[in-house]
């Protein structure tokens, strides 16, 4: 039976527990994660309104729902810090596959655009990228629905399971965030068969974020199904390796994804906003300067050199005591009839 980890005494020792220090460890690498989480959502909030491009600007949206939910990765560590009980088993088997599945169906969004882009053609509007992004993690949340609901009904059902069942029904419950994350690895690599090379960047940051996440996977599952019961640390090892795994691939989202991508967005900024001043107003500058020279004492104009097309024009004083007559034009009678 798994009822020894519901003694409500012991469900937060991991916290402040000086002699198992890992719950200590992560609980600060989350806190951390959680505030620089919370700065990166308000610097892209703040670029928002600078990006002219609007390839750049589509993708915005979609980058802000990925953000929220490293940010809900983060604060998810500490339903496995705490022991599972009542409270935090229901969050765990919803929250944590759901939260992967909107981080990589955003990624899987901006790779299918990216692979647009290096191929020339144009981009997808931001309601098409959002709707991607939700769309694909819809089928998982619906998943955690029905399996939370499940559980709660009959008992709740893992007070009564071993846990090797437990760890069974948490890795089945992520199959589909699985298939998202080798649907997301694929479409990335396609990113790189393209002609225009500007955005292939961008598809090699979700390229190596995306294998560092498959790595980092393929360790916990390992881990959780194999190796802590062969080394006879189940179930103690069992949540620290959960936890570990929520925050090194939370920050790897963060290190390998979301901070190229700012720093390439702050860069593209920055070269926009160079080049913003219009080419007329330095002309217009220019012509005020050539117009401002000082006039003659007896306050007729001075030859003034007009360089607005290029060519100067003198501008002479006019003598209203002399007569001028326009010049008529005349006709060849002659030639006309032709005599």
């Amino acid at each position: 039976m798994y009822s020894d980890c519901f003694e409500t005494t012991n469900d937060y020792y991991l916290l402040c527990n000086t002699e198992e220090s890992w719950g200590i460890v992560l609980e600060s690498l989350a806190a951390i994660g959680i505030v620089v989480s919370v700065l990166f959502l308000l610097a892209f909030l703040w670029l928002m309104h600078k990006v002219q491009d609007c390839n750049r600007w589509c993708i915005l949206p979609t980058q802000f729902v990925f953000l929220l939910s490293v940010l809900g990765l983060f604060s998810l560590t500490f339903a496995f810090i705490v022991r599972l009980n009542l409270q935090t088993g229901p969050i765990r088997y919803f929250l944590f596959g759901v939260l992967f599945a909107l981080c990589y169906s955003c990624l899987l969004a901006h790779a299918s655009n990216l692979v647009k882009l290096v191929r020339g053609r144009g981009c997808f509007s931001w309601p098409i990228l959002l709707g991607i992004a939700i769309g694909f993690s819809l089928l998982q949340i619906v998943i955690a629905i029905e399996y939370v609901t499940l559980i709660m009904n009959r008992g709740p059902m893992f007070i009564y399971m071993t846990p090797y069942q437990l760890n069974i029904d948490f890795v089945a419950l992520l199959t589909y965030v699985l298939f998202l994350m080798v649907l997301t690895f694929f479409i990335s690599k396609a990113i790189f068969c393209g002609p225009c090379e500007a955005w292939k960047c961008h598809g090699t940051y979700i390229f190596i974020t995306m294998v560092f996440s498959i790595i980092i996977w393929v360790v916990w599952i390992t881990m959780l199904l194999r190796g802590n019961p062969q080394l006879q640390q189940q179930p103690r090892w069992d949540d620290p390796v959960i936890c570990i795994a929520l925050v090194t691939n939370a920050w790897v989202f963060l290190l390998m994804y979301i901070v190229p991508e700012f720093y390439s967005l702050y860069c593209s900024c920055k070269q926009d906003n160079a080049f913003q001043a219009p080419t007329y107003q330095q002309s217009f500058k220019m012509e005020t300067q050539d117009l401002s020279r000082a006039r003659d004492s007896d306050g007729a104009e001075e030859d003034i050199a007009l360089t607005s097309c290029g060519t100067p024009i003198q501008v002479q004083a006019v003598d209203p005591n002399q007569e001028y007559y326009i010049p008529r034009a005349k006709v060849n009678l002659h030639q006309n009839t032709g005599l």
